[in-house]
Parts: structure tokens; sequence; C-alpha cells
């Protein structure tokens, strides 16, 4: 009888003392900011967006799914890396709602080339004014 009062005191305090520990311990730091460098910012005319259609779909679990389909082209003399943009919705009186960062591109875009980009999102605000989402160049890597 008093080893199993033993066990469960134990017990209690390992779970208390997990439970400190998750909500105590230090939080992974936020990931940064893009940043568009000088540099980034004057290759930005030789970056293009073409074929952008948005698509609304349902999920899997009958849920409502925004797409934004595309192409980029690097007209460019370098290779990119990534190009992350921010995505704006806004609602019908045009007040910002939402920013969202989304990668355009995730791999090396030698110059001259196109990729197809896809951008999902499955929380957009419900006074969303259902017009495509600004689209803004946010970071260029090379």
């Amino acid at each position: 009888m008093a080893a199993s009062k033993v066990i469960i005191g134990v017990a209690i305090l390992a779970i208390a003392g997990f439970l400190t520990w998750l909500t105590v311990s230090p939080k992974p730091a936020p990931p940064p900011a893009p940043v568009l460098t000088a540099e980034a910012a004057a290759y930005l005319p030789n970056l293009s967006l073409s074929d952008v259609q948005p698509q609304t779909s349902e999920s899997y679990i009958q849920k409502s799914l925004f797409e934004v389909m595309g192409k980029i082209t690097n007209n460019g003399s370098r290779t990119v890396s990534g190009i992350r943009v921010k995505c704006v919705f806004r609602d019908y009186y045009g007040k910002e709602l939402k920013r969202e960062l989304a990668t355009v591109v995730s791999h090396p875009l030698a110059p001259g080339a196109t990729a197809p980009f896809r951008l999902a999102f499955d929380v957009v605000p419900d006074t969303w004014n259902q017009q495509m989402p600004d689209l803004v160049i946010a970071e260029i890597r090379f």
C-alpha cells in the first residue's frame, strides 16, 4: 500500500516537472524575417511572374483550399537559389487582413529558366474580398 503511494507520488512529481519544463524551457528563435537586400532589389526587374491564376478547391478533409498557381522566369544573368513572396489578402475596402510569407522557388533557377509554382492557403479570413492577393517579392537568394 505504501509502495503504491510512493509510486503515484513520484509519477505526479515527474509529470509536474515535465509540464514545468515544457512551459519554462527556452523556445526556439523564430526564423529571421525576409530581407530584400540592395543586391536583390537591383535584380528584381529580371524576375517575372506569368500565367498567375487563383483557384479554390476542397481539401480531402472537406475544407476550402485557396491556391495561386503560375510561373516565374529568371530573365537575368545570375542563378537564383530561392525566392519568397509576401501574399497580402485584403477585405472589400482594401484594408489588409492577412499577410503570409510563401516560397515560390526553393531550388536553383538558372538564367533564362522558367519554373512553375503553387502557393496553397488553407486559412484565409472570412472577410477576404475573394480577389487575387498582392504578391510582393520579399526575398531573393543567390
